[in-house]
């Protein structure tokens, strides 16, 4: 089948668009960030990556973000979570090595949690693990929160729409949370940051790979690398990383 073309999957009543080209395992699986799409640069990069090397691949956006359905402040992690597992089983086929950035990160590793048998590797960049709780509500001040609490949200100021935070993105976050605990997983796993992440502080993804329970955990900070990582030499440590992992976990 040919890459490019955007398709649709219902899934609780809605529509999730995606992208799928078919090729050799493992099939990487881009997981986007809060508020991104599959058109982002990283995303797109990889998708070349995948075209160049005739590797399996699929980038979706989650309800409520990009091409597919649902008003993104009405969606919630466990929603974003859903929607992966939807995308995963039924348009992925064999081992997976799931690419999670910043939300996505999360996304990623809930998502091995709930399909062991499936996914083989992670590969994590900036990931934003339990942001709602560690890097939202604790940087809240008390009338921020209290406004969350009273009224059931708050629109963060932004150089784009606001960003709508609601209480049910904050409790269903506390529902979900991976930091509290260690984080066992049986393949390799490979994290990506940026030095200068103002979003995900280098100490909060160096906590995260502490918790991680895996035989093969490679930690790379970026050192001039911000959130994005999507300069060029950040799009190539992407690729050269995917390519590590493609021939590691090759059949």
């Amino acid at each position: 089948m040919p890459f490019g073309r955007i398709e649709t999957l219902q899934h609780n009543e809605l529509r999730l668009a995606f992208e799928r080209q078919d090729g050799a395992a493992p099939a990487f699986v881009w997981l986007g960030g809060f508020k991104s799409d599959m058109a982002g640069t990283k995303a797109r990069a990889l998708a070349e990556w995948a075209r160049a090397r005739g590797q399996a691949f699929v980038r979706f956006d989650y309800s409520g973000h990009g091409q597919s359905g649902g008003r993104f402040e009405e969606r919630v992690v466990s929603d974003w979570l859903g929607d992966a597992l939807a995308i995963i089983d039924a348009r992925t086929q064999g081992p997976l090595v799931l690419v999670g950035s910043s939300m996505g990160g999360w996304i990623a590793l809930l998502a091995a949690r709930q399909r062991p048998e499936r996914v083989a590797g992670l590969l994590l960049i900036a990931p934003a693990a339990d942001f709602t709780e560690r890097l939202m509500w604790a940087s809240f001040t008390p009338e921020v929160r209290r406004q969350i609490e009273q009224t059931g949200r708050w629109e963060r100021p932004s150089a784009y729409d606001p960003d709508v935070i609601t209480r049910r993105l904050i409790e269903d976050g506390r529902r979900n949370l991976v930091m509290d605990a260690a984080i066992p997983f049986a393949g390799p796993v490979r994290i990506l940051q940026g030095g200068r992440d103002p979003d995900v502080p280098p100490a909060h993804a160096k906590a995260l790979a502490g918790l991680i329970r895996a035989p093969d955990l490679r930690f790379d900070l970026i050192a001039e690398g911000d959130h994005r990582l999507s300069r060029p030499e950040d799009l190539r440590a992407l690729a050269a990383t995917a390519t590590e992992l493609a021939l590691r976990l090759a059949p």
